[in-house]
């Protein structure tokens, strides 16, 4: 084989640089979970309680919870829609993937107390959820071959806001379906 002709790879061992990133990544995820749970948790919980915006919590979940766990995606993809990048799609799909399995499995793990789960939120997000990506896939690939155009972005931002108006008259929804309280 031949030798790279770049010196850094013959002075950097790759299996240190690994351990390095490793510790690096758990520090940081340490880091965010102290953050989160000192800070943003209880900032959010004081902004939409009674005093200010008095939001109910499946509310206050869809819109500020919602928005503070996506701001990330939602960065990295504006940056690359300016630097004509195709990291959108995988993106938004990915992370949300990941907050659907990995974030809901180790709240599930990590729990002191047995959660009880019921039908209904599990079919709410996951239909609404499946029909926001069935819309997605249709208008981007489809109808634009890879583009989404103004007019197709105002009809998944009305979709938020009728996932919002979803979560507002969420009990009430359920107590139609089910009769129940």
């Amino acid at each position: 084989e031949e030798e790279p002709d770049c010196p850094e790879l013959r002075v950097v061992d790759p299996t240190w640089f690994c351990v390095w990133y490793a510790l690096g990544t758990l520090y940081m995820f340490l880091a965010l979970a102290i953050v989160c749970d000192e800070f943003f948790v209880p900032a959010l919980e004081e902004m939409s309680g009674e005093h200010h915006l008095n939001l109910s919590m499946d509310v206050a979940g869809a819109t500020l919870m919602a928005a503070g766990g996506s701001a990330p995606e939602l960065f990295t993809s504006f940056v690359g829609t300016f630097q004509q990048s195709d990291i959108g799609i995988g993106t938004i799909v990915g992370s949300a993937v990941f907050n659907v399995l990995f974030v809901i499995g180790m709240c599930s793990i990590l729990s002191k107390d047995v959660l009880t789960l019921t039908w209904w939120p599990l079919f709410r997000d996951c239909s609404y959820y499946a029909l926001g990506l069935i819309v997605l896939s249709l208008l981007a690939g489809v109808l634009s071959k890879g583009e989404v155009t103004w007019w197709e972005s105002l009809i998944l931002l009305a979709m938020y806001f009728g996932y919002v108006a979803l979560m507002y008259y969420n009990r009430k929804i359920y107590k139609k379906i089910t009769g129940k309280e």
